[in-house]
């Protein structure tokens, strides 16, 4: 196996090539167990406690800012990296891809805007502007800092395809999406937690095969800083991870995504990261789809995420987190098995996938309306209504024979 030669001893001492990633991982683990207990206790001291509501499955006040242990972890998988490469000879990882010219630094600035406005929202709940604002900050500063997805390889012919100038807004929009959909599925003990480390375990893979030591050393650093702190968020949870370590896992996980995996190889490979993330894009899709349909706001928060839906089926909180892992293991060993195959297999492969996935969310009801408009004659008032009230059926039935007619109408 080749290594990495220690300079100093006669001849040199050969490392393997897995002895940095297993540093890292192991620092950016112990890290988030040892500070986790702490980001608890600084939560409940600035106030920031989630407490027991309608809308929340927690019976009883839980701290909501262990996304601070997260980021430490993270923080500490690179000290630990620069020491190895300062005093040690691993080998450099800030090295971009080719087709990128990345400025670390503002990397780090745009890693530090995210947690800053997650701790903040945890502190003070922001209000959904003020997060989105510094959501795209944060993205702003990763594309400033040469983080775009402007070039892709071209599967169908040699050469490269150049987004040009919509590469910047179109990065942008890709990095707060994927940034907010691992806060979505944030709502069950150690959901969030449990997809970011299959996720990104999965990325750092991807990231080895294709060379790029940036992009695996921020993969790996990730899984041991979500599995670190999972210890202490698994059912029954001590702490919440908030909107500090949602929109940090969720940022990281879209920035190695850009740094390595939709670079694999051709055209086709953008969808894998798509694949792996699929079921919290899943779960956001759906909420949309609902939402819609029962003509209320999208962003108004409902129960009937795929949380809440297993919660219904029968299954306690720990068995509904396994299975969602067992789910995205599968879509994640998908997504490996199409990075090894040509375009034809890869994209039967991400259909047969996506089919699946959705059978399955179709099976669990993700895509009816949970909050339907309900005019009250006693009050003269339109009211929200959820299943548990009477009225509910009986409005869910005039969507459906509005639905029926509507189909009908498009007939030729």
């Amino acid at each position: 196996m080749a290594g990495i030669r220690e300079p100093g001893a006669e001849g040199g001492t050969v490392v393997p090539d897995w002895i940095p990633y297993l540093c890292l991982f192991c620092s950016s683990l112990l890290v988030a167990l040892v500070t986790t207990p702490l980001a608890r206790r600084l939560a409940v001291c600035v106030g920031a406690v989630d407490r027991p509501s309608a809308r929340r499955i927690n019976k009883k006040p839980i701290p909501r800012m262990g996304g601070v242990a997260i980021f430490a972890g993270i923080v500490a998988a690179f000290v630990v990296q620069y020491l190895g490469t300062t005093f040690l000879g691993w080998p450099v990882v800030l090295v971009p891809s080719p087709h990128l010219q990345v400025n670390y630094w503002l990397l780090v600035l745009a890693f530090l805007a995210i947690f800053v406005t997650g701790v903040l929202d945890d502190i003070y709940s922001l209000k959904p502007r003020q997060k989105l604002a510094g959501q795209v900050i944060a993205a702003v500063l990763a594309v400033a800092g040469g983080l775009v997805i402007g070039v892709i390889d071209n599967p169908f012919a040699y050469g490269f395809i150049s987004l040009g100038w919509i590469a910047y807004p179109v990065t942008v929009v890709y990095l707060v999406a994927y940034t907010n959909i691992i806060n979505l599925i944030d709502g069950l003990d150690g959901l969030a937690a449990g997809i970011s480390a299959i996720a990104s375990l999965t990325m750092f893979v991807l990231s080895v095969l294709a060379g790029r030591l940036d992009a695996a050393a921020l993969a790996i650093a990730v899984t041991g800083s979500s599995l670190g702190f999972l210890r202490y968020n698994f059912h029954p949870a001590s702490v919440f991870m908030g909107d500090s370590g949602a929109l940090t896992l969720g940022f990281a996980l879209g920035a190695v995504s850009l740094l390595s995996v939709t670079r694999v190889a051709g055209l086709t490979t953008i969808i894998v990261p798509l694949v792996i993330a699929s079921v919290p894009i899943i779960d956001t899709f759906s909420a949309i789809v609902r939402r819609l349909r029962g003509h209320t706001s999208i962003s108004r928060a409902d129960r009937g995420h795929i949380h809440h839906r297993l919660l219904a089926e029968g299954f306690d909180q720990r068995q509904a987190a396994l299975l969602v892992y067992a789910w995205t293991a599968l879509l994640c060993v998908g997504s490996l098995v199409m990075t090894q195959v040509s375009t034809e297999p890869r994209i039967l492969i991400f259909v047969v996938l996506l089919g699946a996935s959705f059978a399955f969310a179709h099976h669990l009801h993700l895509f009816e309306p949970v909050l339907l408009h309900h005019y009250d004659p006693k009050t003269g008032e339109d009211e929200l209504i959820t299943p548990a009230d009477d009225a509910f059926e009986e409005e869910a039935e005039k969507i459906h024979r509005s639905g029926l007619r509507r189909r009908g109408r498009r007939r030729p």
